[in-house]
């Protein structure tokens, strides 16, 4: 346990440790935006078209690299 050995150095700390807290909590309400905007039906979307259209780019790339062709079925009988 830290002495002090005048209030001088205990206001010190004191305004050390309420300036800490407030920065904690900006900290906590910028997360809370932060999880909020992520789970907005828009950024999910989005975050979803993105997904999808990474993946489609990955194929795309791999099948130029090994030569894939696509093949097309018909249903016709």
């Amino acid at each position: 346990m830290k002495q002090y050995s005048s209030f001088e150095e205990i206001d010190r700390d004191l305004k050390i440790l309420k300036l800490q807290t407030q920065i904690d909590k900006e900290e906590i309400k910028l997360t809370f935006e932060q999880t909020k905007d992520s789970l907005s039906p828009v950024s999910m979307i989005g975050s979803i078209f993105g997904s999808v259209l990474q993946k489609a780019l990955v194929l795309k790339a791999v099948a130029k690299i090994f030569g894939v062709k696509r093949v097309v079925t018909s249903s016709k009988h």
